[in-house]
């Protein structure tokens, strides 16, 4: 389904207000229309509407979002009446004095009607009564949209969305540096001041050394921040990649708190690489001919086409102290709810393994197997920019339906095998507790090995065949339990079995799509239909939705 809209203009709230996290779509749309592109806001249900209870994740777009939304549950107040000694000057209330001979309302008020009336009012100014102050505050609370339950203490949508975003949005989780991904927070920070605390920028060092170098730089941007001697209207918390081991335990080791009642992990992934060599700016990869020429999707020119930089071996490296292919950064963050355990994972702009120039997706779907296996997991956001005409060369850091697929099929494999070792282990264990019951049941008596075979019914007098009266069937060759028929059929605790398919339950949320400027379908339905074929022929079990700006998604 694409959001799921009914028709009534409003966006849909999809999943059960049962789950743990609510995420409200600001923007879903990777370009080129400038007014839909990424940003989420991220809360656990279970801290309600609490003062700092909403993450921001990216902000290409985000304060005008939230008010667009809000148009659509509070009505628009009418302006005030004109404030006492503002002349109404609209020609149906003028005097006729006040009218040329011709009928045309003079572009003046006539000293005449300057003079005061007995009642202190003067000729030509507006009879209404000055509107009276309120005598108390009024509040809006909202019963539906994706702001249900939030108390609103103003009348416009604009008024209210910079409460939403002062009370309640104290972080911004930034994927990677690109304008699509942060135009808003930029923009949005002309709303910082006079508040009590400055905002809090988090993202993976690389990406909080580009906006110091390249945006609060005084330049293209004043440099609004605490450090550099800036204005300290925004903080910068770099996140460790991987996570903070020292932070956190069991499940939740690493995890950083960076609102009410969420943890953040994130991963450096690739997004593509610069069309030109120059000196490297973080990238983990610096390991290609410094002479080999690159295409646009990152092959190696003058090679097989089908060489990529995950086929290069050791020989085909020659170290150089030179410029290397830059590979482009960006980031996965897995979201923790402390309060269930629950998580969601989702990711900034990615290219597909299979032609990236440094692959390093594959170790997002290690890390989220086992939670996916788990039911830990339940919902994955990540782009798709392009349907499958775009060609490979000319995706330049992104994803097709073709290539999504494949790497979800990668993480359904990591899930499989996670299955079939805890499967293993699980045999191994009912073998032992079997072994360990053949000892319990032998005794060394013989009054009772005698009762038990001339019982009929008793175990211990059925035999193999009806001609073999001599070997007892009371071990391994015994009628097998429940328990070790769920083993060997695939199972393993959970119900189900292979054929609903391993990432069943698991929601995977488009976004990031670019518009085609173009009458017909639109590039998120052409998406859906080509991952829901690809789904019908392999059946990994995932649902697909196709994301849209004002959509709630609970989780």
């Amino acid at each position: 389904m694409i959001g799921g809209g009914d028709g009534s203009g409003e966006a849909p709230a999809l999943g059960s207000k049962d789950s743990a996290f609510q995420v409200i779509v600001l923007g879903s749309g990777g370009g080129p229309l400038e007014d839909n592109v990424t940003g989420f806001l991220v809360r656990s249900t279970a801290h309600h509407w609490a003062k700092d209870s909403l993450l921001a994740v990216d902000a290409g777009t985000h304060l005008a979002s939230i008010a667009r939304i809000l148009d659509e549950q509070i009505p628009t107040p009418k302006p005030a009446s004109l404030a006492r000694g503002v002349r109404n000057f609209s020609p149906s209330k003028r005097k006729s004095s006040d009218r040329g001979r011709n009928g045309t309302t003079s572009s003046a008020i006539s000293p005449l009607s300057r003079t005061r009336t007995s009642n202190g009012i003067r000729d030509g100014d507006s009879m209404e009564p000055p509107p009276k102050p309120p005598s108390e505050k009024r509040t809006i609370t909202l019963s539906k949209g994706p702001f249900a339950g939030l108390e609103l203490p103003h009348e416009t949508s604009k008024a209210n969305a910079a409460f939403i975003n002062r009370e309640f949005v104290s972080t911004y989780l930034i994927t990677h540096p690109h304008i699509d991904h942060i135009s808003g927070f930029v923009v949005n920070t002309a709303s910082f001041q006079h508040t009590a605390r400055p905002r809090r920028l988090a993202a993976l060092p690389q990406t909080i050394d580009a906006f110091k170098q390249h945006v609060f730089n005084d330049v293209i941007w004043p440099n609004l921040t605490d450090e550099d001697g800036g204005v300290g209207l925004v903080t910068f918390m770099r996140l460790v990649e991987g996570g903070n081991v020292a932070l956190g335990e069991g499940e939740g080791e690493g995890y950083l708190e960076v609102c009410d009642g969420l943890g953040v992990k994130g991963w450096s992934i690739s997004h593509g690489h610069c069309m030109k060599r120059h000196s490297h700016r973080g990238s983990h990869d610096a390991g290609l001919p410094p002479d080999m020429p690159l295409s646009a999707n990152g092959r190696m020119e003058g090679r097989s086409n089908s060489r990529t930089r995950s086929d290069v071996s050791m020989t085909d490296v020659f170290p150089s102290p030179g410029p290397q292919p830059c590979v482009v950064e960006s980031t996965a963050y897995f979201i923790r709810d402390h309060a269930s355990g629950k998580e969601i994972l989702i990711f900034g702009d990615v290219e597909p393994d299979s032609i990236s120039l440094s692959p390093r997706t594959e170790r997002i779907w290690t890390e989220a197997a086992p939670k996916v296996a788990s039911g830990l997991l339940t919902g994955i956001f990540i782009e798709c920019s392009y349907d499958d005409s775009q060609r490979d060369e000319i995706l330049f850091g992104h994803l097709a339906p073709r290539h999504l697929f494949a790497e979800l099929k990668v993480l359904a494999d990591k899930v499989r095998e996670g299955g079939r070792g805890r499967r293993d282990e699980d045999a191994v264990k009912l073998k032992k507790r079997k072994r360990l019951s053949y000892g319990l049941k032998s005794t060394p008596d013989p009054d009772v090995r005698s009762r038990r075979s001339r019982n009929p019914h008793h175990p211990a007098s059925r035999t193999r065949n009806d001609t073999d009266t001599t070997a007892p069937v009371d071990g391994p060759l015994a009628e097998k339990s429940s328990e070790e028929q769920s083993l060997e059929n695939g199972g393993g605790g959970g119900g189900g079995g292979e054929e609903e398919g391993p990432l069943r339950g698991l929601k995977v949320i488009i976004m990031h799509m670019k518009d085609t400027l173009r009458d017909g379908a639109s590039i998120g339905e052409n998406i859906l239909a080509q991952l829901q074929e690809y789904e019908r022929e392999t059946r990994l079990g995932c649902e697909f939705l196709i994301s849209e700006s004002g959509a709630s998604y609970f989780l």
